[in-house]
């Protein structure tokens, strides 16, 4: 597989194919392929295979031969290999980026930041390799010792978004390879091609056959229940939606596999009386925007308190108003297509949806002409608490605004949701600041900042936001089982 793009861009799957298994570029074993598009003009960009269950079940084959060569392998040489690939995505860069704008269609800027991060986390599980250990000590009541060791938990199986399709995989797979444990991984049908890249970039790192298999799919249902119902893959992670969560959650009960789960967000922007109004716009846009709001923990409601209401809505409705809307490589575009149609559709009947009920649109940038499936960045005020866009994930560029007076009444609406994933909250005094944070019923919390993501720090929510942290020290002991061995000797 060509990473600078002569295959993985070829109008059809090349004729090894594009189902990454036991090291090996092969065809879905039944011949299928499905199409992928480009979001912003909605040209094929090219067919890829699409794997089914006999592949998926070839895949767990191939981990599980693989999993004892890797669990014996030194940690200090899984590090190499996990620091080796975070030097070759740095080093293609450009290209990964490109390939994310092709088939997500994000601005060209969100997908070289989206590169950085991505291969961040290979550098920080190459970190967390060796740092995994065990612990010797004396029972307190004497007469024997305690060993608890930590080893691989085995056969792990991923499903991740189209949104951030190199950085979540890669929050999956490097601690998972880090931990000792063979990964399959299901990209999301939008965005194959980045997930084959980086399984390239694994392989000419170094990393041994069958320890990463890649199974691009139109028929995500068939591969993830294969994989569920096989008792050899004892640990699964999924990122997406909380509907989907839930039910994948019932087919891991069956054989009670460990899961990690991310899911939808509600995220609120808290705006204090006596926040610095400039650093809180600054901070709207990055929770807001990054890629064009289609993120999970993206700002999705704004609670501003009445005293500065009119100058945040001023320079915040200017500063979406100004964002430049269009197909992801072009100069100076900030604002790419959204994934689908269908997206457009949603986000679209949010807005009249709140609009019917009596909100205004405060301020909105514009689109393109001709074809692509664009939104424009939107404010909007005056939105009433019935409003469907203050209960649903917006998941595009779509800001509503409400106002506050009482900190304990705004509190509550804050909460008021099954979700919990995001907060962010500006204010000047830290006290109160980390007083709402502390009190907002979210797993992640930015004061003073709108950006919260980073590989050493654990990701993850609360309530149906998900169960489980990624990233961080927490992101590796999700792939290690913990063992006790009481053991004694005689004298």
């Amino acid at each position: 597989m060509n990473l600078a793009g002569i295959d993985l861009l070829a109008k059809a799957p090349p004729a090894e194919g594009d189902v990454f298994l036991g090291g090996r570029w092969l065809p879905a074993a039944d011949g299928r392929t499905y199409p992928v598009h480009d979001p912003a003009t909605g040209d094929l960009i090219r067919h890829v295979s699409s794997a089914g269950p006999d592949d998926a079940r070839a895949a767990i084959d191939a981990a599980h031969s693989a999993a004892a060569g890797w669990r014996a392998t030194p940690p200090r040489r899984r590090s190499e290999i996990l620091h080796d690939t975070f030097a070759l995505m740095r080093e293609h860069t450009d290209t990964l980026a490109r390939l994310i704008v092709l088939e997500n269609g994000k601005a060209y800027r969100d997908a070289a930041a989206e590169v950085g991060y991505a291969a961040e986390f290979f550098r920080w599980f190459a970190e967390e390799a060796v740092r995994v250990g065990s612990s010797f000590g004396d029972a307190p009541a004497g007469g024997y010792r305690h060993v608890v060791r930590k080893h691989p938990v085995g056969v792990t199986a991923f499903v991740t978004p189209w949104n951030f399709p190199a950085a979540m995989a890669t929050r999956k797979i490097a601690p998972a390879l880090a931990a000792g444990c063979p990964v399959l991984l299901k990209p999301a049908p939008e965005t194959p091609l980045t997930a084959l890249a980086v399984a390239a970039l694994l392989t000419e790192a170094g990393l041994p056959d069958g320890l990463l298999n890649v199974l691009p799919t139109d028929r995500a249902p068939e591969v993830v229940s294969a994989w569920l119902g096989d008792e050899r893959v004892r640990k699964f992670s999924f990122t997406g939606s909380t509907a989907t969560g839930k039910v994948l959650l019932e087919q891991a009960a069956a054989n009670v596999v460990n899961v990690t789960m991310e899911l939808g967000g509600n995220a609120p922007f808290v705006v204090c009386a006596d926040a610095d109004v400039d650093a809180a716009v600054r901070g709207a846009m990055d929770a807001k925007m990054r890629g064009g709001g289609e993120v999970c923990i993206a700002a999705n409601r704004f609670y501003v308190h009445a005293d500065v209401a009119a100058e945040f809505t001023e320079k915040f409705g200017a500063a979406m108003a100004a964002v430049r809307v269009g197909p992801g490589l072009e100069d100076g575009v900030t604002l790419g297509p959204m994934i689908n149609q269908g997206a457009v559709d949603k986000i679209r009947s949010l807005v009249d949806d709140a609009v019917a009920r009596g909100a205004r649109i405060a301020a909105q940038g514009g689109t393109p002409d001709g074809p692509g499936h664009f939104h424009p960045a939107t404010v909007l005020v005056d939105v009433p608490g019935d409003a469907r866009i203050l209960h649903e994930e917006v998941f595009g560029p779509v800001a509503p605004l409400t106002t506050f007076t009482d900190e304990d009444e705004m509190l509550a609406r804050a909460n008021a949701t099954v979700h919990g994933l995001a907060s962010y909250v500006y204010s000047r005094d830290v006290g109160r600041a980390l007083r709402i944070a502390e009190r907002l019923e979210a797993g992640m919390v930015g004061v003073n900042r709108g950006l919260l993501s980073d590989p050493a720090a654990p990701f993850g929510g609360v309530k149906q936001s998900g169960l489980g942290r990624e990233g961080g020290r927490e992101g590796i002991e999700a792939f290690l089982e913990t063992q006790y061995i009481a053991l004694d000797w005689a004298d």
